[in-house]
């Protein structure tokens, strides 16, 4: 290293200490959501429930999601890539779905759906509002639907 590179390193610990500090991010108040979580079960509101396979991801305002649903004999039944940003307050998650790439088989609960791609821009995002419960290691979202889906922490 030349002697006049010998700036970086101090410069490198000076921004992460900073970024540590309280207040120096956007974070949400609750930063529990943050982080990778494994896909568990999908609980259908009318009764049954799925085994998903998959990963949702969130940062400190952005989400992304790629699970599977498997049918009782574990064989892939559909499958669903989403993500955008959200808003959290307290229990009160809401999804703005940015990107869709989807496509299903009827499976009890869950209606056949057709290959769909669908990216838009922010404006048009539809929005999700989704109750969420942390418990330990497992979060579980609660749908519009009634349907409820349950990831562990990874």
């Amino acid at each position: 290293m030349r002697a006049r590179d010998g700036w970086r390193a101090p410069l490198l610990a000076l921004l992460v200490g900073l970024l540590a500090l309280p207040g120096c991010t956007d974070a949400q108040p609750d930063a529990g959501l943050r982080g990778a979580w494994a896909a568990d079960r999908y609980i259908m509101a009318e009764g049954g429930e799925y085994e998903v396979q998959g990963r949702i991801f969130f940062t400190d305002r952005d989400w992304q999601v790629l699970f599977f649903v498997l049918d009782e004999d574990g064989v892939t039944r559909r499958g669903s890539a989403e993500g955008g940003g959200y808003t959290l307050d307290g229990e009160d998650l809401v999804f703005s779905h940015l990107f869709n790439l989807s496509v299903g088989d009827e499976m009890a609960g869950l209606p056949a759906t057709d290959l769909q791609m669908v990216s838009r821009p922010a404006e048009d995002a539809p929005l999700e509002p989704t109750q969420i419960d942390v418990e330990g290691d497992v979060l579980t979202l609660h749908f519009p639907s009634g349907n409820r889906m349950t990831f562990r922490r990874r």
